[in-house]
């Protein structure tokens, strides 16, 4: 399946706003959890807990049942012409990864990050947000993978086109693929489907750049304080370029990483303006 590059969770942050490594004092001022008393879960606030929740029963469902059930036929966003694509795959795919690796990473950054921006919009706002970023990397995706599947039908007969898509599926699912390159790359963009949480990650890491811009983090493996909003920046034009080069062996959604980020970008813009206009402070709307 394809997945998502995970997001690294080496980070700390300093800052003086900042009292642990991504909670903030008092940006919440109606946060009335009682940290010192309560289990290490019912401290992380309720949206953040419950999606690190559901994607680790996810994975462990997909892992215990692999033998018997194909979650992700039904669960991982498939392409429109596959024969399992599934409306409801755009947003069932955001809850399905790879690797206990791959799941980790991702709800590391979610409880890193999540959980200040929870604080910050409150649940319901979060949820929203968290989900249309999703959606956004999957449409990008979707998108970009229809005009890769075209460019590379220009240069194809249409024998080759019709063997790729009546049973390209079955000689990806036997562990082979088409020698020729072009009905290689034709089979894996049709018949690979995309799972994995990053594109909604990138939406969280683009909001909290955008709020706390000025706020520094630090890889512990590379000691080096970088603001959020020069990390966030970074790591778009990143994956910018190792999608556009597109390398062989690479199974990386890198533009559903851009999509969820420009579509994060795009909203917590619109809720900016939206806040000044009726006069209040965005990080309090």
């Amino acid at each position: 399946m394809r997945k998502y590059l995970n997001i690294t969770p080496y980070f700390t942050c300093k800052t003086k706003n900042i009292c642990i490594f991504g909670a903030l004092k008092q940006i919440h001022r109606g946060n009335k959890m009682n940290q010192n008393n309560a289990g290490f879960m019912s401290s992380i606030p309720v949206v953040t807990r419950n999606l690190i929740i559901i994607n680790f029963l996810v994975w462990i469902a997909d892992t215990l049942l692999s033998n018997q059930f194909d979650m992700g036929r039904y669960l991982a966003l498939h392409y429109f012409s596959s024969d399992y694509f599934m409306p409801h795959q755009i947003i069932t795919y955001m809850f399905m990864h790879g690797s206990l690796g791959h799941v980790f990473f991702n709800m590391f950054a979610v409880y890193m990050f999540g959980r200040t921006l929870e604080m910050v919009w409150g649940p319901k706002r979060f949820l929203v947000y968290y989900m249309l970023t999703g959606i956004g990397a999957a449409a990008l995706q979707l998108l970009i993978t229809y005009i890769r599947i075209h460019s590379i039908e220009a240069n194809m007969t249409s024998e080759a086109i019709s063997m790729v898509h009546s049973e390209g599926l079955a000689v990806l699912m036997s562990g082979k693929n088409y020698i020729d390159s072009g009905m290689g790359t034709l089979n894996v963009l049709i018949n690979t489907p995309m799972v994995g949480a990053s594109g909604a990650v990138f939406g969280v890491l683009v909001a909290f750049g955008m709020l706390f811009p000025n706020v520094e983090l630090m890889m512990l493996f590379f000691p080096v304080p970088i603001k959020a909003k020069w990390f966030v920046i970074g790591y778009g034009v990143m994956e910018l370029v190792l999608g556009v080069w597109d390398g062989a062996g690479d199974n990386v959604a890198h533009f559903a990483h851009l999509g969820g980020l420009i579509t994060g970008f795009l909203i917590v813009l619109y809720w900016k303006k939206k806040g000044k206009a009726h006069g209040h402070d965005f990080r309090q709307y």
